[in-house]
């Protein structure tokens, strides 16, 4: 069997595909973005068939039969013996519900990315030109109970808007147009987030203005990438309103502290929460 991926236009087999994902999941798990048989990800066929990674299973170890195909409403279509879909693929379904253009969903547990979701930080600050192009930023999305509604429910308002988030006191999700795209969003999502907290231990980050980050979001706009960005479409920007860059926390899900004074006052207080969350 075939099927389009990669954009729709790439044909590869339906088994090269699910080689594809086992060799995501031992990236995963080489990296430390996974402990156990955390995280999950899924790969769309077409509007009714998808592949998704099988619950209660190392991410680092699975061959090809572990791979379980559902469709649009998550029922299993096929698997092997031993196996059943990720009790989270209420949530890719609704990304691919909601988002026509993704082809491909990410869950992991990066440990950087997830320390900001459990502080209830979201990651604004322009620090990077890869992370202002790539990313923008990434908002944080209200607490749901892994396996339930809750999360497609809470996650279904940031998909209009944003290739990423972090779920709160969960972990990081990332979404695009092929397996390995989406992968990569969250290598970036993590690296952004290490990258704030190491300089956070440094006398904090220093920032891009307001008109070197435009500049940037002009470069993405001239290189025509896919996918949502908040350059263009984030509600703040949209309402006339600061964007997410500058907008203080409030894309999450509990909003951040409010700045007062300079920004090394913003700083640290941030650095306290986060520490604070972690006993520290």
């Amino acid at each position: 069997m075939f099927c389009r991926i990669q954009g729709g236009e790439k044909m590869q087999n339906e088994y090269e595909i699910k080689k594809e994902m086992c060799e995501i999941g031992r990236r995963v798990y080489n990296r430390g973005m996974v402990a156990a048989n955390d995280g999950n990800f899924s790969v769309k066929l077409n509007d009714h068939e998808f592949l998704c990674t099988p619950t209660g299973v190392s991410k680092g170890f699975m061959t090809p039969e572990y791979i379980c195909k559902v469709d649009e409403n998550g029922n299993v279509l096929q698997a092997n013996k031993g196996f059943r879909p990720s009790s989270e693929i209420k949530m890719h379904m609704r990304v691919y519900q909601k988002r026509p253009d993704v082809k491909s969903v990410v869950h992991a547990h990066p440990l950087y990315a997830t320390t900001f979701a459990i502080a209830g930080i979201p990651l604004t600050q322009p620090i990077m030109p890869e992370a202002v192009i790539a990313l923008g930023c990434v908002p944080i999305t209200p607490y749901g109970t892994p396996g339930t509604m809750e999360i497609p429910d809470a996650v279904e308002p940031y998909l209009e808007h944003f290739d990423a988030v972090l779920l709160e006191n969960h972990g990081a999700l990332t979404y695009s147009d092929s397996l390995l795209a989406a992968y990569m969003k969250m290598e970036s999502v993590e690296f952004y987030a290490q990258l704030l907290w190491q300089t956070m231990q440094v006398g904090g980050p220093q920032e891009f203005s307001p008109e070197q980050v435009e500049t940037l979001y002009e470069v993405r706009r001239k290189m025509g990438l896919p996918g949502k960005h908040p350059a263009n479409l984030c509600p703040n920007a949209k309402a006339g309103k600061p964007s997410c860059h500058t907008c203080g926390g409030n894309c999450a899900a509990k909003a951040a502290p409010a700045a007062e004074g300079t920004d090394a006052d913003l700083i640290a207080s941030i650095t306290k929460k986060v520490m604070e969350q972690l006993g520290m």
